[in-house]
């Protein structure tokens, strides 16, 4: 089995990772030349860099012509760019506005915990890309964790399968981001819009595929290609793939949106 190389969270020191994390005093160096930034600075500007031209741009000596600094002297901020990973990520978490989900319907909860995830990914298209197997533990990802589990409360669900479903959930929201920014980088890149694409090319299609040999992906493709005029609608698959993952839930649970809440 081959890895798809991807940025990760948790791939630097564990140990000095938290304490920027948590803000430790024990992370800042005790000896050197005195701090004129702040961490937060650090971390602003790398988000920023990020925001605008994707995690590439992300490298010391960019971010230290953002801050008007030496390269070397970030160093004595964060031990290097995949710790500076997590602090992005964590930033980002805790700036997430939470919705208050207090007396709603548990579909109603769980649409806004999508929802707000939708959000995150759409304000930093970069972090749809990290893999976060090992999550940052950061001040953000636990309270981002801890407000979302509460969407699952009370459902009569173990804490194992709590955190399974909420697993499944933020899966889904991520997978779709990325889905959405390959089409529209592909969008952004071409010279034709989608519409304009299977118009061009229906004629070569229609001579190449065969409804006999290929039925259903000729009909079904058929069908989808012109209800979205594209061979991908971001908007329906969001629609469609939230809407199965809470009827998959609804079954889990007993479906017990009228008394449970």
């Amino acid at each position: 089995m081959f890895p798809i190389p991807s940025p990760r969270t948790g791939a630097g020191d564990p140990a000095r990772t938290l304490r920027l994390l948590w803000r430790d005093p024990a992370a800042a160096p005790r000896h050197g030349p005195s701090q004129q930034l702040s961490v937060e600075q650090v971390v602003a500007a790398a988000t920023t860099l990020a925001d605008a031209e994707g995690l590439e741009a992300v490298t010391m000596r960019r971010i230290a012509q953002r801050l008007g600094v030496a390269a070397m002297s970030l160093y004595t901020y964060v031990p290097g760019k995949a710790e500076l990973l997590d602090l992005m990520l964590d930033a980002a978490y805790l700036r997430m506005p939470r919705a208050d989900m207090t007396g709603q319907p548990w579909r109603q909860r769980l649409t806004a915990i999508a929802a707000e995830n939708r959000a995150l990914f759409q304000a930093h298209p970069w972090a749809a890309a990290i893999s976060t197997v090992r999550p940052p533990l950061g001040p953000g990802q636990m309270a981002k964790y801890e407000h979302e589990l509460t969407a699952l409360d009370g459902l009569g669900l173990d804490d194992i399968q709590m955190d399974a479903a909420l697993t499944h959930l933020l899966g889904f929201v991520q997978a779709w981001a990325r889905a959405a920014a390959g089409a529209e980088a592909a969008q952004a890149e071409g010279a034709l819009d989608d519409e304009q694409w299977w118009a061009a090319n229906a004629p070569v299609l229609a001579g190449v595929l065969d409804p006999e040999a290929y039925p259903l992906a000729v009909r079904v493709g058929s069908a989808a290609g012109t209800a979205h005029r594209a061979a991908y609608s971001p908007a329906h698959a969001y629609e469609f793939g939230l809407q199965v993952i809470l009827d998959g839930f609804g079954a889990l649970v007993g479906d017990r949106d009228r008394q449970v809440r």
